[in-house]
């Protein structure tokens, strides 16, 4: 045996050569992965909200009166899920919802990495900007990521409302919610990253959508009040 040409084609497997497949059976096999992968996030979708509906609820209702309120929202992950973060922060600032990620300004996460130490990177975020009653949602796909806890510990100790979203069995945010330090969590019980992504997605748009329509109906039933109120006088 050739040790040295069976690992080149393993590793280099395109240069070399492969069996010739029709084109049919090559759209046929992209086309059975698709409906799969289709199949998988419906799924999964479906048992998500399922889990969690109730929680998803009144989370929207904790965040729209804390928007109502003036709070802002702080939203924070590793990865993928940073860029989850800054979808959530974007979802709300279009519309009109005070909002920001901490993985935005590269200057302060590699500061803060370098001279304190990645586990902090968020952890002293929240300690600058984070004030009561705000919001504070951190995303981790595996629920274990050790800078989301610390700022977990960080907002709940200046009472700011937390809410992690995370995959498996929810890991260590799941633990930290058991423990009362994340008030609302959110799993996606997958063992699939993409998957969990995707149901993540699902779980913190449908939360700022349910939260704008609180915040409508809200503002609906004020005007409404102060019109009975003005016919009366």
């Amino acid at each position: 045996m050739n040790v040295e040409k069976d690992y080149a084609s393993i590793f280099y497997a395109f240069q070399h050569e492969k069996p010739v497949v029709s084109f049919a059976d090559l759209l046929a096999d992209v086309q059975a992965a698709t409906l799969k992968k289709c199949a998988d996030v419906v799924e999964l979708q479906a048992k998500t909200l399922e889990r969690c509906a109730v929680e998803i609820v009144l989370g929207a209702e904790t965040m729209a009166h804390a928007f109502a309120n003036g709070k802002k929202l702080l939203a924070f992950g590793n990865g993928d899920s940073a860029t989850d973060a800054q979808d959530v922060a974007v979802d709300c600032m279009l519309r009109g919802l005070p909002a920001l990620s901490l993985t935005n300004h590269t200057g302060v996460v590699t500061a803060i990495a370098n001279d304190i130490g990645f586990e902090n990177v968020f952890l002293r975020q929240i300690s600058a900007l984070g004030k009561p009653g705000d919001l504070a949602i951190g995303i981790s796909t595996s629920g274990n990521s050790r800078d989301l806890e610390l700022a977990f510990e960080m907002a709940h100790r200046m009472e700011m409302v937390t809410m992690g979203l995370a995959g498996y069995e929810g890991g260590k945010t799941a633990e930290l919610h058991r423990l009362g330090i994340v008030d609302f969590c959110f799993v996606a019980p997958s063992l699939h990253i993409s998957r969990i992504q995707e149901a993540h997605a699902t779980i913190y748009h449908t939360l700022i959508e349910l939260t704008q329509r609180i915040l409508e109906r809200s503002e609906v039933e004020t005007l409404s009040n102060q019109d009975s109120v003005a016919t009366r006088i």
